[in-house]
């Protein structure tokens, strides 16, 4: 292995390759869940040293785990365990960044690092959006992360993230590595200059292809998510409408770039806060949205009461951060944390989650963040839905809401702008709020599950009741989610003692019974199982089973014995 060591040391250079336990720390371990060992990570500075770099790990039969942002919320981009049969290599794409505009803005290139809030800032000055926006995304999400993991986001209109047109590598049954490019532009002969001329942006209007049949996202999602008496779930990363070469990949391809659609931006934006004590009320606003208004909502965004209140507590520092600071700079920020714990792991005297504890302290220095009227829906109702309108859309709500509301369970108010931002930057700050509770309360709480569900189209019955059993083993619970697309991400806060995979094996037999599916956006991981639509998805790609090999429960071992 030390051939392979000097190998990649040579392409990538001394500060691109990391050794040992602390300096390879905050990649071996997930933003929420997964760590394991790891025998180099590797940063390459172009994408021909990725090419070279994953030619050497293929030519010495190690594993190889392809990572962005490091930003997923089931483990899926990291080690999982130390049960593997081959050393593990990780890759980091972070250095790689790169978007091009194709087709005036209409559509973009995007290479392995670049981050979703970069894309919003490139797009917007042609007037484009992109599939997601910030309020969907984990913090620093990368395209090339949401495009292989089937990411949902949650504008309702755009569907999962999918694209048919990337320039990949795949592990050939014999070994080799082959590129494979279906980005539909034209860039030469070998991989060498194909992936320099990329790299380079070395190409013109000219050289891009336009194959009608080539489909950047997907054109049907807004009349699928429509059909409100379906009986399967709107989108999950087990449903094969989804799986094309790198889109729903899970890391089984070695991704150089993706060709991705953008939107048209809309200039006329309503914000509309609805809170209710009838979970039936917002069943009955989201069938008649549906099925009745000629505009989808943007967003439509479900907060239940118990993750107002933890992340008003636990989520404040990320709230104010986006807000003050911006998304761009939060990578950055997130990197520094992670260098300062690696650094404070290893002194055996040093307190444990030191940064989130200082973190925690600043954050009560700074006055109320919240809007008073969304703090009196706190208090007087306990599910919320924030819906975001555009053009003829804002129309159609107000007159709907104000013919609906008040009512004995409910009501609704539309939004300033300043409210409008921080409800849904609130709603964002959700994911991080149970990391932060987990942190600082170690001693009280075991660890908490979290699940990503999509209910049935037709499921009326989607507020959740926990069976006693189940009920007695957690001190709260955090729910929220994409509520049109009927999207629920629900964290569970166990007792100190309790077993979480025990648990989280209880609730998955139960959302079973209820024709659930799971995941619906943040990929398997190593949390969820890879249904067989999806595993072969992934045995197709990489006949030997060495990059990523694992999630979804799956082997481990080399050529998926």
């Amino acid at each position: 292995m030390s051939a392979l060591l000097s190998e990649l040391g040579i392409i990538v250079g001394k500060r691109g390759l990391l050794v040992g336990e602390g300096r390879t720390r905050r990649y071996r371990t997930g933003f929420r869940f997964g760590s394991g060992k790891a025998f180099a990570v590797v940063r390459p500075g172009s994408l021909l040293e990725l090419w070279r770099v994953v030619n050497a790990c293929a030519r010495a039969g190690v594993i190889v785990i392809m990572q962005a942002a490091n930003t997923g919320l089931t483990g899926g981009s990291t080690p999982d365990g130390d049960d593997y049969d081959r050393d593990v290599v990780i890759v980091s794409t972070t250095r790689l960044d790169g978007i091009h505009l194709v087709r005036g803005g209409k559509q973009v290139i995007c290479l392995p690092g670049s981050r979703l809030f970069e894309l919003e800032d490139k797009v917007a000055e042609v007037g484009r959006e992109p599939h997601s926006r910030i309020g969907s995304s984990c913090i620093g999400a990368s395209i090339v992360g949401g495009i292989c993991n089937n990411s949902g986001g949650a504008l309702i209109h755009r569907g999962p993230a999918y694209t048919q047109m990337a320039l990949y590598a795949r592990i050939e049954s014999d070994g080799t590595v082959r590129l494979v490019n279906h980005l539909g532009v034209t860039l030469g002969g070998d991989p060498e200059t194909m992936l320099s001329r990329l790299d380079a942006g070395a190409f013109s209007e000219s050289d891009v292809i336009d194959d009608p049949a080539a489909l950047g996202s997907d054109p049907h999602y807004q009349d699928h998510v429509r059909e409100i008496d379906a009986d399967t779930p709107a989108r999950f990363n087990n449903d094969p409408r989804h799986h094309f070469e790198a889109s729903g990949s899970g890391g089984h391809v070695v991704v150089f770039a993706v060709r991705v659609d953008t939107f048209e931006h809309e200039d006329r934006i309503a914000d509309f806060y609805v809170g209710t004590n009838d979970p039936a009320e917002l069943t009955a606003i989201r069938r008649h949205i549906l099925s009745r208004f000629q505009s989808l909502p943007i967003q439509g965004e479900y907060i239940h009461r118990s993750a107002f209140r933890l992340t008003a507590r636990y989520g404040k520092d990320t709230f104010l951060a986006v807000r003050h600071l911006g998304a761009k700079h939060l990578p950055k920020l997130f990197a520094l944390k992670g260098r300062f714990d690696s650094m404070v792991s290893r002194l055996p005297w040093a307190p444990r989650d030191v940064s989130d504890r200082v973190m925690q302290f600043a954050a009560t220095l700074f006055p109320q963040h919240l809007p008073a009227r969304m703090r009196d829906y706190d208090t007087r109702f306990e599910h919320h839905l924030i819906l975001k309108m555009g053009g003829t859309g804002i129309d159609e709500a107000r007159a709907f809401l104000s013919g609906f509301f008040p009512t004995a369970h409910g009501d609704f108010f539309e939004c300033t702008a300043d409210e409008g931002e921080r409800a849904f930057l609130h709603r964002f700050a959700v994911a991080g709020a149970s990391i932060r509770y987990r942190a600082l309360r170690r001693d009280t709480i075991e660890d908490f599950v979290a699940l990503d569900v999509a209910h049935r189209r037709n499921d009326a019955d989607w507020d959740e009741k926990l069976p006693a059993d189940l009920a007695e083993q957690i001190v709260g619970v955090s729910y929220c989610g994409h509520f049109f697309c009927h999207v629920f991400h629900r964290d569970y806060l166990l007792k100190k003692g309790r077993d979480p995979l025990a648990f989280e094996h209880a609730m998955l037999t139960l959302l079973d019974a209820r024709g659930a599916e799971y995941p619906a956006e943040h990929n398997v991981g190593h949390l969820y199982p890879a249904k067989p639509a999806l595993e072969r998805h992934y045995r197709d790609l990489d006949p030997t089973n060495s990059l990523n090999p694992g999630i979804g429960h799956t082997s481990k071992k080399a050529n998926w014995a």
